[in-house]
């Protein structure tokens, strides 16, 4: 038996005017995972229990398996194992987003434009941080680059003050009511400071101002966290695994789990990602040894996080056309039983632009087996009225697998 989860992050939503009372999951042609509901098992999933916070980080931790209450350790630490850095058990790490702030003198007086200084390149933020970092590293403190806007910063004999926002929380926002308070606000506060004065001239972002795109200049910390510890996923489930996924999160997940990252040419983690080539890559490592291949596509998500409903369905629809027609021609020519889990992590909803807890719709298809279905489509709300519901979110691996 082969399994494979399709993770379609945030493409869960909420019902909105413009879609007729619609959600773009509802709206969006995908004929394919359509195809597969009348016949598979259709319900509601709670991958985020109600004392964490709603981000990917707890949610894809609980769709792989690994309870979040006891795993969690905070999400920046996931990252910096896929990052590569070895951290100590007195390490605290943050995520270190490249933003775009607005050009107010003051700093309180900001505004979040962006929390991805517009996608800013892996190449071009890269030499930012190099930059950053001659100026800002102690023995007691080191950035680290990572992909795209996504980077990460490293204390010595840290403190975790659980009290950072996240920028894509804050998006068109006046940054003043969620700068960082507490135990380590001057401190964070302070580099924040430095890194616009040593951003704002800088010639790669006063390339993007004559090219029209944004500048990436400041730092912005979130999501702190200390070293994690992750059970093996073969001990767990006695299945050999992979990951697809363009983002340091899910590729730092799978490096603590023991499972694989394969890289993907092409993918992005937007709406231009390389859809085909993640199917294909999944279906190659499933011919060549893999049990299981987890493929994340934050594309939806991205789209959520911007507002941007067209992209988000137009992501939806890819997925469907690009990665599950392909791989349930590619599986059926195998001619080995095969299982599909189609989900998301989370919803992202257009209309707020960030992460809820909400309940999240999933299908869990096999090609041995035709469920007794009573859905002819697969959505937020036919999920709903199936009356599955998985409260405990880190148990539908178990019940995939087995």
């Amino acid at each position: 038996m082969k399994y494979v989860v399709i993770l379609g992050d945030g493409w869960a939503d909420y019902p909105l005017d413009k879609l007729n009372g619609k959600t773009p999951l509802s709206v969006a042609n995908k004929p394919n995972i359509d195809a597969l509901a009348v016949k598979s098992e259709v319900g509601l999933c709670k991958t985020v229990p109600n004392a964490l916070k709603p981000g990917s980080d707890v949610a894809n931790l609980a769709v792989l398996g690994y309870d979040p209450k006891a795993y969690y350790t905070g999400r920046s630490p996931l990252e910096a194992a896929s990052i590569g850095i070895d951290l100590t058990d007195t390490d605290v790490t943050a995520r270190a987003n490249l933003v775009t702030l607005s050009d107010e003198d003051n700093f309180e007086d900001k505004t979040m434009l962006d929390y991805s200084a517009g996608e800013i390149s892996t190449a071009e933020s890269r030499e930012l941080i190099a930059y950053l970092k001659t100026h800002l590293d102690t023995d007691g403190l080191k950035l680290y680059s990572g992909v795209s806007y996504r980077h990460c910063l490293v204390i010595d004999n840290g403190v975790v003050t659980n009290d950072l926002t996240p920028p894509h929380d804050i998006t068109d926002k006046k940054i003043a009511p969620y700068l960082p308070k507490n135990d380590n606000s001057a401190f964070y506060l302070e580099l924040m400071k430095r890194s616009v004065e040593l951003l704002k001239d800088h010639p790669i972002n006063k390339q993007r101002i004559l090219s029209g795109k944004r500048p990436a200049n400041s730092l912005w910390f979130w999501g702190e966290g200390t070293k994690p510890r992750l059970d093996s996923f073969f001990d767990k489930y006695g299945v050999k695994g992979a990951m697809i996924s363009a983002v340091d999160l899910l590729k730092g997940i799978a490096k603590l789990a023991g499972m694989d990252n394969i890289e993907v040419e092409g993918a992005t983690g937007n709406w231009d990602t390389n859809f085909l080539g993640k199917a294909n890559a999944c279906l190659d490592a499933l011919k060549n040894g893999k049990d299981f291949v987890y493929i994340h596509m934050e594309a939806p998500d991205e789209c959520g996080h911007q507002g941007n409903l067209d992209k988000k369905i137009y992501s939806i629809e890819q997925i469907d056309s690009k990665v599950v027609k392909t791989l349930i021609n590619g599986l059926d020519a195998l001619g080995e039983d095969y299982a599909l889990l189609i989900m998301p992590d989370h919803p992202t909803p257009i209309a707020l632009k960030t992460h809820v807890k909400d309940p999240v719709p999933y299908l869990l298809y096999r090609s041995n087996y035709n469920y007794p279905s009573t859905v002819t489509t697969y959505s937020e709300e036919s999920a709903s009225k199936t009356g599955n519901f998985i409260e405990d979110g880190y148990t539908l691996m178990a019940k995939f697998l087995h």
